[in-house]
């Protein structure tokens, strides 16, 4: 059997079991994709969002995991079915290694957990990866059964592929289309997240025509583009950068994304206190963790609560989710573009910092204004630690027979993708209880300018 005659790929023709996703998109299913579909660890991801708290400035986005991993799953198939046209990835990439991919794709969210990109750009003692989380879907009885009898592969073989570890050729290949400058995820995400949010920028990239352009790198090693997907290449530049300024990082999701993680925050917080002093990953720390990332979104809002109950974390989790909404107001936004010396002194500080920073904020309005505030009145949201991937790909030029990087012969991915990304997307902003900030302009407080002076 070649890579070609894979059932996944075979269904491609419409003549097996389809499954439609919006908007209006049909993907195939192979019975064996279908048995694993079919699992509690894969039907999990149906009950968490995929964009969490956008859906408080976007009401549309509510979409799930499960949907998205569908259609990557489907953009699998079209990139496998787009290179073994080559023979340069053919003689590089097995049927087997075509497996691992397809299954790594469809299971590549599995180890989700509600709200887990929040949570993890705080960094917190003993908490997993939502890769490494996947295990323990993965190596559930059914899942296991299934990948020996359907696939003959173990699960720690999907789960090396899920990672990108390895080195050889055939795993760089994989790895580059799981996650590169051109991807299976971020393809999907992109327009899948403007569908639902019900904005264009992520929407008109011209997937079809830059799918259509997939070669190899000179090295033989990496997801390149022939010319001809140049355009639709720029296209996703400009998306990614637009959907990250005016979804992802929308000031008002921005406020609810601070609240969730202060409030998530105090949490392990009141978990290290009932165990200080012992070893963290002993003391049954990580096995609160797992057993709360194990619930719905709706189930782990309602531990928190109850948890929490009495201290911040009720205020502000009631805040969000209660029957009145009530964000954080903003009072301050730095970036590259605004004050660039406050904008160094705060992005991608560790979240502690921030914390402690915030805290001193509170301190010096408390003083300003003559009177006593609340704990966590005063929330400083800044870039995370990490960087997000920079877009670099290059581009074939089939009457050169030279490649070169698309920043090289797009004037539109150097101006987007060369320089930081992070530090044109992403600002510093600073949020206060709505009742703080009306007592900060009330008073004529000039809250940038305290802002500065404690950087």
């Amino acid at each position: 059997m070649s890579i070609r005659t894979l059932p996944e790929l075979n269904a491609l023709d419409g003549s097996g079991s389809l499954i439609r996703i919006p908007n209006q998109i049909d993907v195939p299913v192979s019975n064996r994709v279908l048995r694993l579909i079919d699992t509690p660890a894969f039907q999990r991801l149906a009950n968490i969002s995929q964009l969490g708290v956008v859906r408080f400035v976007y009401p549309g986005a509510t979409h799930n995991r499960f949907e998205h991993s569908l259609g990557v799953y489907r953009n699998t198939l079209l990139f496998l079915q787009q290179l073994t046209s080559h023979k340069q990835f053919c003689d590089s990439v097995s049927e087997r290694q075509a497996e691992l991919l397809i299954l790594a794709a469809l299971f590549h969210d599995v180890g989700h957990w509600p709200f887990a990109h929040p949570i993890e750009d705080i960094c917190l003692t003993g908490l997993p990866s939502h890769e490494e989380f996947a295990g323990n879907y993965l190596r559930s009885p059914d899942v296991v059964s299934l990948l020996a009898t359907d696939w003959d592969v173990t699960p720690n073989e999907v789960l090396d592929s899920i990672n990108r570890r390895g080195n050889s050729v055939r795993e760089k290949i994989a790895s580059s289309i799981l996650s590169g400058p051109i991807d299976i995820d971020k393809m999907d995400y992109l327009y899948r997240d403007s569908l639902h949010a019900g904005v264009p920028y992520g929407q008109n990239f011209d997937a079809p025509r830059l799918i259509k352009s997939l070669c190899l790198n000179a090295a033989g090693d990496r997801l390149a583009i022939t010319r001809k997907g140049k355009t639709a290449a720029e296209l996703m530049v400009f998306a990614r950068y637009v959907m990250f300024s005016e979804v992802y990082w929308h000031h008002a999701v921005r406020s609810a994304t601070a609240m969730f993680q202060r409030a998530f925050f105090r949490w392990h917080q009141l978990l290290l206190g009932r165990t200080a002093g012992s070893n963290p990953e002993t003391n049954g720390i990580e096995s609160q963790l797992r057993h709360i990332f194990e619930m719905s979104e709706n189930e782990m809002i309602l531990e928190l609560i109850s948890q929490g109950k009495g201290t911040i974390i009720e205020t502000l989790l009631n805040d969000l989710f209660g029957s009145r909404r009530r964000l954080y107001k903003r009072i301050a936004s730095f970036g590259m573009d605004i004050n660039e010396t406050v904008y160094l002194g705060i992005a991608r500080q560790p979240y502690e910092s921030l914390v402690t920073m915030g805290d001193q904020l509170c301190k010096r309005f408390e003083t300003e204004l003559n009177v006593t505030l609340p704990a966590d009145s005063v929330l400083i949201d800044a870039p995370p630690v990490g960087l997000e991937v920079q877009f670099d790909v290059d581009v074939f030029d089939p009457e050169s027979k030279q490649y070169r990087k698309l920043g090289d012969v797009s004037p539109v991915v150097k101006t987007l993708a060369q320089r930081q990304f992070d530090d044109f997307v992403k600002q510093v902003r600073v949020f206060v209880d709505p009742d703080l900030k009306k007592m900060i302009q009330q008073a004529k407080i000039n809250a940038p300018k305290i802002i500065a002076e404690l950087v």
